[in-house]
């Protein structure tokens, strides 16, 4: 059986998710995708960046991860958006399912793209017509549009997701690799950033295909086994390199990829924290408890690690699996620059009573109460209709340092 595999990529995620939700749900006559605007942070907090921008602000030189007021200074009529981060997690659980309609191999890569396996689908039917089906039957079922890449492998289904956009379906076969990848500039390559394109400009490689023709020792000498590395992925070789197994028993997770560097552990734990708020809610909503806590890390080098901790008593509290997650945190990190934080749960269970020590003073059914509450707050208004105390003053702070 031939390898067959998608990449399915939400278009400008957050944006497309917010517009189809005010125009379907909240009966806003103006769509978010229609005019210049983008999600972003407040200016005064240090998510205080463009998440993610319409077709519109582009073309006023908007991009992702740039500063709100720098955005604003480029296009003054943009309309700006906060983030609701529980309708991107409920529109992402809605295109998984749509894409397991399909197949039950389905990756999650992140919370706008994810890889399915595609092998056994396409052994009678044509792999550009199923992804054509796909891309229809989310726009037409879901509202929103996605980029769909073909290939045998993650990274060449990859890079294709990454070709023209938006709401288009694209090929990159082994053999398509020298027409279609090699020309592109070096600095397109999946995981080549800035600063590695930069030194391998200044060793005359310009291309994809420049790099793929370099001599691999002598990419050693300048970059250590990250040559090796880069050198694969010019060639369109694919050594797992998207995975990151930050647990080996299934539960409830999330991560993200940060657009920038994170290199202090108070930027860190911020993450962590919002990411831990996401998953102990999801628990709750399902009414499970989980008795596991694994945090994974890649560093802008590409180096993935992990450290796990069981818990005492099973939890659906944001608290204790944030706790948890900073323990396995200051357990691991040796400060290299970070690129990727996840949290991932496990042994999960129904909900079940909760064994309380002698010496324990704490009131659990109270704090489970105020998280629910939040739970349900955000459901209705926002992510960003309650703030924890705890990160104002943090967010303040960096806002200076930055």
């Amino acid at each position: 059986m031939k390898t067959i595999v998608f990449h399915v990529d939400v278009n400008s995620a957050f944006l497309s998710w917010e517009a189809c939700y005010r125009v379907h749900t909240l009966g806003e006559t103006e769509d978010l995708r229609d005019i210049p605007s983008a999600v972003g942070g407040d200016v005064s907090k240090r998510h205080g960046i463009i998440l993610a921008k319409s077709t519109s602000a582009k073309k006023y030189g908007v991009q992702t991860g740039e500063p709100v007021v720098s955005a604003l200074r480029k296009c003054p009529q943009l309309r700006l958006v906060p983030p609701n981060y529980s309708l991107y997690n409920r529109s992402s659980h809605a295109a998984i399912a749509l894409m397991q309609q399909y197949t039950d191999k389905v990756d999650q890569y992140s919370v706008d793209e994810a890889f399915m396996d595609m092998s056994a689908c396409c052994e009678d039917r044509d792999p550009v017509e199923l992804a054509d089906e796909l891309r229809v039957r989310m726009k037409q079922e879901l509202g929103f549009t996605v980029n769909v890449g073909v290939s045998s492998n993650k990274l060449l289904a990859k890079m294709a997701g990454d070709f023209e956009k938006p709401d288009k379906t694209h090929t990159l076969w082994p053999e398509e690799v020298p027409l279609k990848m090699w020309p592109l500039p070096v600095g397109d390559l999946i995981f080549i950033g800035r600063a590695t394109s930069a030194k391998l400009g200044k060793l005359g490689v310009r291309t994809i295909g420049q790099l793929a023709a370099m001599d691999r020792e002598l990419l050693y000498a300048h970059f250590k086994s990250q040559g090796y590395f880069i050198h694969d992925l010019a060639n369109g070789i694919d050594r797992s390199c998207f995975d990151m197994d930050i647990g080996p028993n299934k539960g409830y997770g999330n991560s993200l990829t940060t657009p920038m560097d994170v290199t202090t552990t108070e930027m860190a734990k911020q993450y962590l924290l919002e990411l831990s708020e996401t998953v102990a809610a999801r628990l709750r909503e399902e009414g499970v408890k989980i008795g596991e806590v694994t945090v994974g890390l890649r560093s802008s080098e590409l180096i993935t690690q992990s450290h796990q901790m069981q818990m005492l008593n099973p939890t659906d509290l944001t608290s204790e699996i944030y706790e948890a997650a900073c323990k396995c945190f200051d357990c691991m990190w040796d400060g290299a620059p970070l690129r990727q934080l996840g949290v991932r749960t496990g042994k999960v269970e129904e909900e079940s009573a909760r064994q309380i020590s002698l010496f324990d003073r704490t009131d659990y059914e109270k704090q489970k109460a105020a998280e629910t509450a939040v739970d349900e707050l955000r459901v209705r208004f926002g992510n960003d209709i309650i703030t924890r105390g705890s990160l104002l003053g943090k967010q303040a702070r960096w806002t200076r340092d930055d």
